[in-house]
């Protein structure tokens, strides 16, 4: 299933005109949303030829299927074939729906993705997931299906606002904790500010790959990749539509990874001098702040409807120790209910 590059790039100008070299396409489109447009699109535009461009409203609340069919209509009234291209220029939204749109319209037409953000660059780049979100649930309608190339270039970071880029950096944080304790042990005396990000994205892509490489459908030891999202994405689901308690995905990722560190240590065998480190350091860069216990359980019944769960029984990944992860845990949802108390006395 991994047949296309994913090329780290200094110059994305020139990527994008070798990548487009001898190839004929139909008809081009870009998708894009108000931000990338402003901040993003100026620098690639003297890269691409004539195109169409359809934009979209940024934001995890845009990425459902009221907006495919936005897309779809757009491509079926610009009379695009199979044998177009739709480039995605933005973060893992655009990323995750473009591909999802390209790939199902008439069964299926190729797409470049060229990720503008951190997070979209180390996690939703690699791996062919592709999906919307629906009726609150995150990523609950998509596929497996692949780029023909990922091109990443560490310049769009400079467009980003700092928030933005400590959200990307929980998943740096998650691959060195489930799979590369050295890498951990570099990741954790980062300052944000001065970070060498062409070296952080070029290993953390690394990590994945070799992940996916071995696993591409999540049979296995894919499902490592899951550690801090099953309570992370209900998290974030709950307060997608909250206003100004909405987090951003590595924000609720970093409140997960803590509670299930902290159910690692129960059940796996993470020693609670790992849990205290791991906690001790996304407390610092995320400073996260209290959930409410009354929502407590209406954000574990999130949890329920969960991608890994089977049989009704919500399967967790979990540490056995810093750089090293088990899959396929059952977790109760009294057992949640204590990670998130443990949560909160750590941030009250």
């Amino acid at each position: 299933m991994e047949n296309h590059r994913t090329e780290i790039t200094n110059d994305i100008t020139q990527s994008i005109r070798n990548f487009l070299d001898g190839k004929k396409y139909s008809q081009i489109a870009v998708i894009c949303d108000e931000n990338t447009e402003e901040h993003c699109l100026p620098i690639v535009l003297n890269a691409l030829p004539e195109h169409f461009l359809l934009r979209i409203e940024s934001g995890e609340e845009n990425k459902h299927l009221g907006t495919c069919e936005q897309l779809w209509m757009a491509l079926t009234e610009a009379g695009f074939d199979r044998k177009g291209l739709v480039i995605n220029l933005g973060g893992g939204v655009i990323g995750d729906m473009g591909g999802f749109v390209a790939s199902t319209y008439k069964r299926g037409m190729d797409f470049l993705n060229i990720p503008t953000t951190l997070l979209s660059q180390v996690d939703a780049s690699v791996g062919g997931k592709l999906g919307v979100d629906f009726h609150g649930f995150k990523n609950h309608i998509g596929i497996f299906a692949e780029p023909q190339n990922v091109l990443i270039d560490t310049c769009f970071y400079e467009t980003l606002p700092a928030r933005e880029l400590r959200s990307g950096f929980a998943e740096v944080i998650k691959h060195g904790l489930i799979y590369d304790k050295t890498y951990w042990e570099k990741v954790n005396t980062i300052d944000l500010a001065d970070a060498n990000w062409a070296e952080l994205v070029t290993r953390s892509i690394a990590i994945k790959k070799e992940v996916v490489t071995a696993d591409p459908f999540e049979s296995g030891l894919r499902k490592i990749l899951n550690f801090g999202h099953t309570l992370g994405h209900a998290v974030e689901s709950y307060f997608l539509d909250k206003g100004d308690q909405k987090l951003l995905h590595g924000e609720a990722i970093a409140v997960g990874m803590i509670c299930e560190a902290y159910l690692s240590q129960k059940y796996t065998g993470l020693s609670p001098e790992e849990l205290d480190e791991i906690a001790k350091y996304l407390i610092k860069i995320y400073q996260p702040i209290a959930i409410e216990k009354s929502l407590f359980d209406e954000i574990i019944g999130l949890t329920l409807q969960d991608k890994k769960n089977e049989g009704g029984v919500v399967q967790f990944s979990l540490l056995k120790t810093i750089g090293e992860c088990q899959v396929n845990i059952p977790i109760s949802a009294p057992d949640m209910l204590d990670s998130l108390f443990y949560f909160n006395k750590l941030v009250d």
